[in-house]
């Protein structure tokens, strides 16, 4: 795998030297402000100096390029890969607007051995990645749509596009292009492909646990018959001037049965009228809830414990790229601490692996390999690739 890291800003320009690798990579990585993405020059740019490689990419609430973090940016991550094959698809919500309904078709049109066009032996596929629509999507069905039909044994990591704190729209590449309401998933295929995953967060709970007493999917209503946006602008007093963008600093943290291993929500958005809060995934009736803040070192030890984990999974192979995604509400509580939390990944990971990635409106990944692949809100998710 041979792998190479371009940064745009606005002031500066690209401040890299050219694209060495050109024509012969497969896949580009491009995490950039929505901004920058709907600049046309920037993206005819990337596809002249990548001309054969596969676009995949979306509008974050901020970048990671090695150790840094940028706001207002382009982060473009080329790669050259070896012994692994690339096929991606994607969806047009327009087309497709039920997150289940598009999982399911992600999945069934990803198909589960390509050949290998130089030796003609099979390849299975090995491991999806996946970038969302952050604003439209229902990332819990999307999830469940997708592991539906995927082989036994094969993994799913990615996220939901962002939108700083703005909440506005998000874009993902579709065509080679940075569209609305769209997702894109990318099969990798190939024995040889050595893929590590961690994913943790660091939040702590406060106040009573409350039953959700009235929810439809990822629309909360009510908490303990009390109104569910009534109790949270209680809590978070002050803060509740700014929702839904300062409920990130405010998860929920659910879990649908006793002795049962939380998930965390994020709120996406506040109906006023109806008194409820929309998350990033579902907040099931009859499951339980909690709010939940934050605690800076614990934030960061989270980042460390994720890439911890990830270098346990990937045993004695040396990553040799590592795609970060975590939420916006971490980086909006860190603020100018908020490279701690990635400088805290490069020390575990080691100098051998590239960082690429973004702050998003959701992780999607396993908590640990053989678990069950779920949406996350407010983690550090940690994928890394490399081929042996």
């Amino acid at each position: 795998m041979k792998t190479e890291q371009r940064h745009w800003t606005e002031q500066l320009g690209w401040m890299t030297g050219a694209a060495s690798l050109g024509a012969s990579a497969q896949l580009v990585l491009v995490f950039g402000a929505p901004a920058a993405l709907q600049k046309p020059e920037l993206v005819a740019a990337i596809r002249k100096d990548y001309p054969a490689a596969c676009l995949l990419g979306c509008s974050t609430a901020g970048e990671i390029c090695g150790t840094s973090v940028f706001d207002d940016s382009l982060v473009v991550t080329a790669v050259h890969f070896e012994h692994t094959l690339l096929r991606s698809v994607e969806v047009n919500l327009a087309l497709v607007p039920d997150s289940f309904q598009a999982g399911e078709w992600i999945a069934r049109n990803l198909p589960q051995t390509l050949a290998d066009p130089s030796t003609g032996v099979e390849e299975k596929l090995a491991h999806v990645l996946v970038l969302t629509d952050g604003l439209k999507v229902n990332g819990s069905d999307f999830v469940s749509g997708v592991m539906r039909h995927l082989p036994e044994g094969v993994t799913m990591t990615g996220g939901l596009a962002g939108d700083g704190a703005r909440f506005g729209e998000t874009r993902v590449f579709r065509d080679g292009v940075p569209e609305k309401d769209s997702i894109a998933a990318l099969g990798l295929y190939g024995s040889r492909l050595k893929v590590g995953i961690g994913s943790l967060g660091g939040w702590d709970s406060f106040g009573p646990e409350r039953l959700i007493t009235r929810s439809e999917a990822n629309v909360l209503y009510e908490l303990d018959g009390r109104s569910a946006l009534g109790l949270y602008k209680q809590y978070l007093g002050d803060h509740a001037d700014g929702l839904p963008a300062t409920g990130l600093l405010f998860p929920l943290s659910v879990r649908a049965r006793p002795g049962e291993a939380p998930v965390v929500r994020t709120i996406l958005a506040v109906d006023e009228s109806a008194q409820s809060l929309t998350f990033a995934g579902d907040v099931p009736q009859g499951a339980y809830a909690r709010l939940m803040k934050a605690n800076f070192d614990r934030l960061i030890d989270g980042a460390a414990g994720a890439a911890r984990a990830n270098a346990e999974s990937m045993g004695s192979v040396v990553p040799e790229l590592a795609i970060l995604i975590s939420c916006v509400g971490r980086k909006l509580v860190l603020k100018q601490r908020v490279e701690e939390e990635v400088e805290a990944v490069s020390e575990i990971l080691g100098s051998g692996a590239m960082l690429a990635g973004f702050y998003s409106y959701g992780e999607i990944s396993p908590f640990t390999p053989g678990a069950k692949c779920e949406l996350h809100n407010q983690t550090m998710t940690i994928t890394t690739l490399s081929e042996r």
